[in-house]
């Protein structure tokens, strides 16, 4: 996600850096703009996207997020300290497959994509059948039961996100 700046163009510049992650072309969701979830007042709307890339075999979680901080880093992203801040970039690492870790740097699942329609929608996007390791339900079914569809709402394609 992104709330500062040209937030589609930096959401497509990520995108397209990620694909080069992976040895097959990922599918990419939509842009989602999405109300704040516990930001600070006053802060501009969100643009989500979901990215799902098949990696490479020698990736392990803890690589992909060390990529994703670095390319969050090389985007722009500064960290306030201040938690959900605005941000030029914001680059989750959503699952991995059937992996899961509890560690102090690497939670996965993330602990909390089940409850959040900003993540459930694009998800649901792109992967409706997809059912995060430790739930019962699939993506799809993770949204209906959240009922925030007026929370989120589809913008443009994320690979083609116009860029200024």
């Amino acid at each position: 996600g992104a709330n500062l700046g040209d937030a589609a163009a930096t959401l497509s510049d990520a995108a397209a850096e990620i694909a080069g992650w992976s040895p097959s072309l990922p599918i990419g969701s939509s842009l989602w703009r999405t109300v704040l979830v516990d930001c600070p007042p006053g802060s501009p709307l969100f643009l989500n996207a979901a990215l799902g890339l098949r990696p490479k075999p020698v990736t392990t979680p803890e690589s992909l997020l060390d990529n994703l901080l670095s390319l969050e880093s090389k985007l722009g992203r500064t960290r306030s300290g201040l938690a959900n801040a605005p941000r030029v970039i914001d680059l989750d690492l959503i699952a991995l497959g059937i992996e899961t870790r509890a560690t102090p740097t690497l939670t996965l699942p993330h602990p909390r994509a089940h409850q959040r329609a900003f993540v459930l929608a694009p998800l649901d996007e792109i992967a409706p059948g997809l059912v995060l390791p430790g739930q019962q339900k699939t993506v799809a079914e993770l949204l209906a039961a959240l009922g925030q569809a007026g929370e989120v709402l589809k913008t443009e394609p994320l690979m083609n996100a116009n860029k200024h």
